[in-house]
């Protein structure tokens, strides 16, 4: 069957989403590396461009996008198509996070972070799919978050958003599941990225406190951005359903599992100065 191949990068093409910094540049720098011809989404023309200068290899295009367009996104693969005849592989690593409780959000800043984390996914792979199954084999790779697996305090549209996802690439696997495209998440517990420092907080939210709480998710978090790319990369090429990247990923798995009513109790002490969005500083 289609669906056992394990892909070849060379001479095929995968499109990367947020690959201007973070997760998103360094899965490319592990793909050029390997061979592949890429295409490089974002909305920071400034950061696509200083990555296609360093990255070896021809055949790469960028492309400046905003993923909660959906116009813009379908002709964005339009013009993916038009340069790169062999599209196999599409990962996700697009998002943003948001800092806050339900009192402090506004309903505004909770569709925004939908529109980006779900949203933007959903186009680009919607999008894309035409041309990823003329491919004999090919593979999406969504990155959800330790928090599409438990959904901390504090994190409320972060985890809907994640949560959306896991379901929406969960079921997308379902349906293409005869078809030469399947379908995989990647489950990372904390790569030091600057996602969560640069992230977004409610308005309503002292900045000191949002600062304090985002610097004590970043002390949690392990993982090197290399080595989280080579875990995604890996997932990708070997066309895996599910990949946790960090123990504390397969932990809040387990532990979900065993106690889908109660597991909180297991995270609320070391994610305590985290979720923390009201205490003074």
């Amino acid at each position: 069957m289609a669906r056992q191949h394990i892909l070849d990068v060379r001479g095929k093409t995968t499109v990367i989403t947020g690959a201007a910094s973070g997760m998103g540049a360094e899965v490319a720098r592990n793909l050029a590396a390997r061979g592949a011809r890429l295409a490089l989404v974002d909305r920071n023309s400034e950061g696509l461009a200083a990555l296609a200068a360093e990255l070896p290899g021809t055949g790469n295009t960028v492309h400046t996008v905003d993923l909660t367009d959906d116009d813009a996104v379908f002709a964005l693969a339009s013009a993916i198509e038009a340069e790169h005849p062999h599209v196999q592989a599409l990962i996700t690593c697009a998002g943003s996070s948001m800092l806050g409780n339900i009192d402090q959000l506004t309903m505004a800043e909770m569709r925004w972070l939908m529109d980006v984390n779900l949203w933007g996914t959903v186009n680009i792979t919607k999008a894309l799919l035409p041309a990823m199954r003329r491919e004999k084999a090919a593979h999406i790779t969504h990155l959800v978050s330790i928090y599409g697996l438990g959904a901390p305090a504090g994190r409320i549209p972060y985890a809907m958003s994640k949560y959306a996802v896991r379901g929406f690439t969960e079921s997308l696997r379902h349906e293409l599941e005869n078809s030469p495209v399947s379908v995989g998440a990647v489950y990372p517990a904390g790569v030091k990225t600057g996602i969560i420092l640069h992230g977004r907080y409610a308005a309503a939210l002292d900045p000191a406190i949002a600062q304090r709480a985002a610097a004590a998710q970043a002390k949690m978090y392990h993982t090197e951005p290399a080595d989280a790319a080579n875990r995604i990369v890996e997932a990708t090429l070997g066309r895996r359903a599910r990949t946790f990247i960090g123990r504390e990923a397969r932990l809040v798995d387990i532990i979900t599992r065993l106690a889908p009513s109660h597991y909180w109790n297991a995270m609320r002490k070391p994610l305590r100065e985290a979720v923390d969005t009201t205490t003074p500083v």
